[in-house]
């Protein structure tokens, strides 16, 4: 348990709590959850720069990462083409991957397909069922997914100013609008009850908020004097008790209960916002196509870690299918950015290719 790690190393409750919050992150877990010390140690076994367990903003925005991503690709000679939905991984009589279709019709060949995508798209969607192992499809449908992130991003015109430390006269970022900023925990109690609200169906009252300003390192990302604030928060079931649609409504309720726990911290935050969008477990998963909304595209406790991730027997990134590689968030070791799944995959597939 989380709780008593903590315990062992820490005396302050508002240390521990906030320390808790990365160990549920993304998961539909409490700190009180047996393996949710895990998904601790998960956020902070990297590093940046030479420092341990350190994270970074990506000059640029997120996206920026992506790019540099694609350079490095292009300039090797690789093909990029966006906005090309892929609708079926292409098999052959032998059961071996030709390639893919795209939803126009247009079949790609190839004698290796590498997925990016969650594993339940993958098998369950893009991958012919008679061509897998029941027991392997079966796995995959049990995946636990559950997701209880909602997030929020807001444009503001003005800094936050926080009543435990108030902004300067010239309004300039302070250290701490440059970190990343914990609502809500000021105790491991907090953090549970608003677990339990969640599994009951219920958006919590009282979430837990991590608050990150990029602009306030990178003032290229919002206009002079304004910003771009990040909300990643939880609890928010993906199906909301009595069967109630994440309509717009509700979306705007919860996040007015969000605006006005931030409030409560730093008075004026509700009147400086300009805009907001609204991302509940639901619009992660049509968006983007994380599972349930799952940042990891599935639960990373201890029974969905290491040889059971996707499904036992099938950690090493290669798939019943011949040729068909998983290389997204879910498979070994989980997500993140830090492209672990997809390095190892890419050096599988090379392996295999060699011999093909």
């Amino acid at each position: 348990l989380l709780g008593q790690i903590l315990d062992q190393w820490f005396e302050s409750e508002p240390l521990k709590a906030t320390l808790a919050t990365d160990a549920v992150i993304g998961a539909m877990a409490s700190p009180h959850t047996p393996g949710s010390g895990y998904v601790l140690l998960h956020h902070v076994m990297g590093e940046l720069e030479g420092r341990k367990g350190a994270w970074g903003y990506v000059a640029g925005g997120m996206g920026a990462l992506s790019q540099a991503i694609a350079r490095a690709a292009t300039a090797q000679g690789a093909h990029i083409f966006t906005e090309k939905v892929v609708c079926q991984v292409l098999l052959g009589k032998d059961g071996q991957v030709q390639g893919v279709v795209l939803q126009d019709g247009t079949e790609v060949r190839s004698k290796l397909v590498l997925s990016n995508a969650s594993p339940q798209i993958t098998f369950l969607e893009l991958t012919p069922q008679e061509q897998l192992p029941k027991d392997f499809v079966q796995r995959i449908r049990q995946v636990d997914t559950r997701s209880p992130v909602t997030k929020i991003n807001v444009a503001v015109d003005r800094l936050p100013s926080f009543l435990a430390a108030p902004n300067a006269r010239d309004s300039q970022p302070l250290p701490h609008h440059q970190c990343s900023i914990h609502l809500n925990c000021e105790s491991t109690h907090l953090l549970h009850q608003a677990f339990t609200e969640a599994t009951r169906g219920h958006p919590s009252s009282r979430p837990m908020i991590e608050l990150c300003i990029p602009s306030a390192l990178d003032p290229g990302l919002a206009p002079r004097g304004c910003h771009v604030v990040s909300l990643f928060t939880q609890y928010t079931p993906s199906v909301l008790a009595g069967g109630q649609p994440w309509d717009e409504q509700a979306r705007n309720a919860y996040a007015d209960t969000v605006f006005d726990c931030i409030e409560a911290y730093a008075p004026g935050f509700k009147a400086s916002v300009i805009g907001r969008d609204i991302l509940t477990p639901p619009d992660l998963e049509r968006i983007f196509g994380l599972p349930s909304g799952n940042i990891f595209h599935g639960g990373m406790s201890l029974d969905q870690l290491y040889f059971a991730r996707p499904a036992p027997s099938y950690s090493g990134y290669r798939s019943p299918v011949p040729g068909l590689y998983l290389c997204g968030s879910g498979a070994h070791p989980g997500g993140g950015v830090m492209g672990a799944a997809g390095r190892n995959a890419a050096q599988v597939a090379l392996e295999d290719f060699r011999h093909l």
